[in-house]
């Protein structure tokens, strides 16, 4: 298994989120030394068998879909991704490589097109994503990327193959905010450019909202005070609270769901294609397994959600 990474960008990834509901008001402990090990699985073991466990396509398949055999020829597929995201796609400093549930979609993907797994991974931020596609620089992207009317003008999504919803994230010691009707008159951070500006200018209309650059800023400003909330996908916000301690998350989740999907060249043939990927996933268990040892493992919870339906978007 070859997993071979570009070098890294300069500014973090912002994105993503988990199901509705599932983690409302908790606040996991931060990783200990019996916790599960970086990169989104307590088993290095069980994360490869899994990688290999995906279904592989045949070679009719792959070289009846332009983009597939693009891929194949290329020897390599380049993904837009993460290295940093805690749950979904961040580096083992220790081994080089990715894993996470992201990390483990296009590792599969990999596998499917190649017959073995060999990524190369690019880091993208909200404000390059459409961008590399639409230049050539990846051929994908999986990076917790929402599927919205303005992003389709420029790119194609496949899936979706996750929905989520808004969260909010305080400090651990905040005891005044317990849900979106609490953020009435209170600084209310998010990421520029990302779904969490229309969510809180809709569903929080008189916080004081102040966009900023990336997730790191943002978690930043919660930390120092300087904003009382930070609200994005529920997910990007469980990436922190699972190994960091001085903050939480509270209330339900609100808002739209969010449907994630996989980035593909705009008019490509890639779409069908990733998409009958996906629904292999979903139909043999793939996705489930995917779930619970990158994500369900880590925050105590122990029954998947519903794999999303491909081809339909949720709202």
């Amino acid at each position: 298994m070859k997993l071979r990474r570009a070098p890294r960008a300069l500014v973090l990834m912002a994105a993503t989120a988990l199901f509705a509901g599932s983690v409302a008001a908790c606040s996991p402990e931060p990783a200990s030394s019996g916790s599960p090990a970086p990169g989104g699985t307590s088993n290095a073991d069980a994360y490869q068998a899994l990688i290999v466990s995906g279904p592989v396509a045949d070679d009719a398949t792959v070289q009846g879909n332009k983009w597939a055999s693009a891929v194949k020829k290329a020897g390599v597929l380049r993904i837009g991704g993460t290295e940093t995201s805690e749950l979904f796609s961040l580096l083992d400093p220790t081994t080089g490589q990715v894993k996470g549930f992201d990390a483990a979609i296009g590792q599969m993907l990999s596998r499917y097109i190649l017959g073995d797994v060999k990524t190369e991974l690019k880091q993208v931020t909200v404000d390059t994503r459409e961008s590399l596609l639409q230049n050539g620089n990846v051929d994908t992207v999986i990076a917790t990327y929402s599927i919205t009317p303005e992003r389709q003008k420029s790119v194609d999504f496949a899936g979706p193959y996750y929905v989520s919803q808004a969260g909010i994230m305080v400090k651990s010691d905040n005891d005044t905010i317990h849900g979106v009707a609490d953020l009435a008159g209170r600084t209310v951070v998010t990421q520029a450019s990302s779904t969490g500006v229309t969510t809180v200018k809709k569903y929080a209309p008189d916080a004081k909202l102040q966009p900023l650059p990336d997730n790191a800023q943002c978690v930043a400003s919660v930390q120092q005070g300087d904003a009382d909330a930070y609200v994005i996908d529920q997910a990007l916000l469980l990436n922190q609270v699972v190994t960091d301690n001085t903050v939480k998350i509270v209330g339900e989740p609100f808002g739209p769901k969010d449907s994630y999907g996989i980035g593909v060249p705009k008019g490509s043939d890639a779409k069908a294609f990733v998409n009958e990927f996906l629904k292999k996933l979903e139909a043999d268990g793939t996705w489930a397994k995917a779930w619970q040892l990158t994500i369900g493992d880590r925050t105590n919870l122990t029954t998947p959600p519903e794999a999303p339906a491909v081809g339909k978007i949720e709202s």
